[in-house]
């Protein structure tokens, strides 16, 4: 150690930890019990997944034995002798009463505001009387051998540490976008509104440095919890399983939590909160999620709710999409010959197409910060490119802006009202300055560069919502989604300067309509392919997002087919339009309305993408963790009471 531990007493509600200089690492309060404290037992070399127990095995032995981890920036190292081995939860379903010991310890340490909490206790329910059976479920951070939220947070706020295994986050670091709470299948990290950043569970690293057990199993009253080197199964146990009903599929994370569970339950379980899920008992004796239509089969509007929080995001994807594709069909069209987009490319207001282009990106980016907790704190979005598909979706697209920039400056001077506007302004012609002509192989470099940029970026913004702790987006579909709105919105964009240029120009403006119509109608058509596949599998599924498509079904059914019913006219009508020649006004009223359809279609169906989806995250209660009273208490103003634990809707 870096200093000698030494012991006071023997008695352990006497214990202090002090170093030689006389400092105290951690003073342990006075009458603190024997069950508190940790227990040294033989330790397996590796745990049930093959993952090594001694975590400095995995360093190559790199990192020294003991290392301080600087615990309220102290830097002396406790006298745990197994800090470096991999520790977990212990939870005994049979034994808890549901008391909320555990959620008021880990409240009262780390002085948690009331509407978050790093502990929680859920419940699922089943049977009837007399043979009712509630089964409790305390959950915390499971400091997980593969953490998605350290591979997922674009800042690199987390680390897994050597020491006990520990996944600790910093929330200084955290700039508050929130996608580790997206792929997290525990809810372990919160999202604090009014902070506007994340905040976890952290093992307690300052207790067990000590020989203390965590907060909330040395508070926890019947026994329920328990904590300990991974695999070692505490005593008067006999099961050491890795899942019980209502908790997600392990495989995910790979958690650190084990669990005892010997009561017989019902055949079906459900939950306590509003969440249309419920647990099956399968052949082999495990629970899984299914559908439970407590909400009934009745169809609403509900337009309202389709404003959200990610309302950015929203926007953000939507325009990108659109830029992006307005760039891509004009560029692409004009190198592969076709007529009406080569000619365009040499028009006066191709250059206002990419400043459109690059003003939606931009736009579209400003928007997405805005989604942050700490929007001035954008500029960390880059620290994981290794992991983070946010890190990798952000760079994508601000290279494109920037190749896009560089595209639109090589093509100013051949732009004939930026040479009118040049010549009015310094009475020289800027052919002068530079010839147009030497421009033209860096504008094609530069406009390739950005189809690429684009491309990655368009990638990663659909590797971003492939979450496996999210059912209902992690399909196929995100991408035809994605793809087609950026086909579709693009062309869409692209019409709105290349049939004014047309009209202006007094051509033929006919075949160019019919190009529209018939990209529009392709980009509806891959999102429809992908929708309509989607809805077969989450119809068949048995799993939460077969719940968010029930929801879809009937808490949103109008709008949802009311989505559906603007896309399929889109459809149709950019057939009609690409098939008939229909003249030149008829023909631009008809492209309008197709216009105006997919726009709103797009923009409803984003919308619900975002409300629709129930993460795999664990069962809530009564009104904590509850979105069904959660929505109760601002509708009746009870979540004006901080008291209630209800989270202001600020970021």
């Amino acid at each position: 150690m870096n200093s000698e531990v030494k012991e006071l007493t023997a008695k352990p509600e006497m214990i202090e930890i002090q170093q030689a200089d006389g400092s105290t690492l951690w003073e342990v309060r006075t009458q603190e019990q024997p069950y508190a404290f940790l227990s040294d037992k033989a330790i397996l070399d590796t745990n049930r997944y093959g993952q090594k127990i001694d975590l400095l095995d995995l360093t190559g032995g790199q990192l020294p034995k003991e290392r301080p981890l600087f615990i309220n920036d102290n830097p002396e190292v406790g006298c745990n002798p197994n800090r470096n081995k991999q520790h977990a939860f212990f939870f005994t379903a049979d034994n808890c009463i549901g008391c909320h010991a555990c959620e008021s310890a880990c409240a009262e340490k780390n002085e948690t505001p009331a509407h978050l909490a790093f502990r929680s206790v859920g419940y699922v329910e089943g049977g009837s009387y007399p043979d009712y059976q509630r089964l409790n479920i305390s959950m915390a951070c499971n400091h997980c051998d593969d953490p998605v939220c350290l591979k997922g947070c674009p800042t690199r706020a987390y680390t897994k540490h050597a020491e006990y295994g520990a996944v600790l986050q910093d929330p200084d670091t955290c700039f508050g976008c929130g996608y580790c709470t997206w792929v997290c299948p525990y809810n372990a990290p919160q999202l604090d509104p009014v902070e506007g950043q994340v905040s976890k569970c952290n093992m307690c690293v300052d207790r067990l440095e000590v020989g203390l057990k965590p907060a909330c199993v040395s508070a926890c009253v019947g026994n329920a919890l328990d904590f300990g080197v991974v695999e070692n199964i505490p005593e008067n146990r006999e099961q050491a399983k890795i899942s019980i009903p209502g908790f997600p599929d392990p495989s995910i994370t790979r958690p650190n939590i084990r669990f005892q569970q010997t009561r017989e339950l019902p055949e079906e379980m459900k939950r306590t909160d509003s969440a249309p899920v419920k647990y099956h008992k399968a052949a082999d004796g495990n629970y899984k999620p299914v559908v439970d239509r407590k909400q009934g089969t009745s169809r609403a509007w509900n337009l309202t709710r389709l404003s959200s929080r990610e309302n950015p995001l929203v926007l953000f994807t939507l325009m990108s999409q659109a830029a992006i594709g307005a760039f891509a069909i004009a560029f692409f069209g004009a190198q592969a010959g076709i007529p009406a987009l080569q000619w365009f490319g040499g028009q006066t207001l191709y250059v206002p197409l990419l400043a459109l282009s690059l003003g939606l990106v931009a736009l579209g980016l400003y928007l997405s910060t805005t989604h942050l907790g700490k929007p001035l704190r954008f500029f960390r979005g880059f620290n994981n490119l290794r992991h983070s598909p946010v890190c990798r979706e952000g760079l994508g697209i601000a290279l494109f802006m920037a190749f896009l920039g560089l595209h639109l400056l090589c093509k100013l001077p051949a732009n004939a009202l930026f040479a009118s506007l040049w010549q009015s302004l310094f009475g020289m012609p800027v052919s002068e300055l530079i010839q147009p002509d030497t421009l033209a192989t860096p504008a094609a470099t530069f406009g390739y560069l950005a189809i690429v940029s684009g491309a990655v970026g368009l990638y990663y913004m659909n590797r971003c919502y492939r979450i496996p702790a999210r059912p209902f987006w992690n399909h196929w579909q995100v991408a035809t989604s994605f793809y087609g709105n950026a086909l579709s919105l693009g062309t869409i964009a692209l019409g709105v300067l290349l049939l004014p240029t047309l009209l202006l120009t007094g051509l033929d403006s006919a075949p160019a309509t019919r190009l529209l119509a018939a990209l529009i109608a392709a980009g509806a058509a891959i999102e429809a392919i992908g929708l309509w596949c989607h809805n077969l599998d989450m119809t068949a599924a048995e799993h939460e997002g077969a719940a968010s498509h029930y929801v879809q079904r009937t808490t949103f059914g109008n709008s949802y087919w009311l989505r559906n019913g603007l896309l399929g006219l889109g459809i149709l009508s950019g057939v009609g339009l690409t098939a008939f020649d229909m003249g030149p006004t008829v023909g631009l009223i008809g492209l309008t309305m197709l216009a105006l359809a997919l726009v709103a279609s797009s923009l409803m169906g984003r919308a619900l993408f975002y409300v629709l989806v129930i993460p795999t995250t664990m069962p809530g209660a009564f009104f904590w963790r509850n979105k069904g009273f959660e929505q109760h208490a601002r509708d009746i103003g009870l979540a004006d009471m901080p008291q209630v634990g209800v989270a202001p809707l600020r970021h």
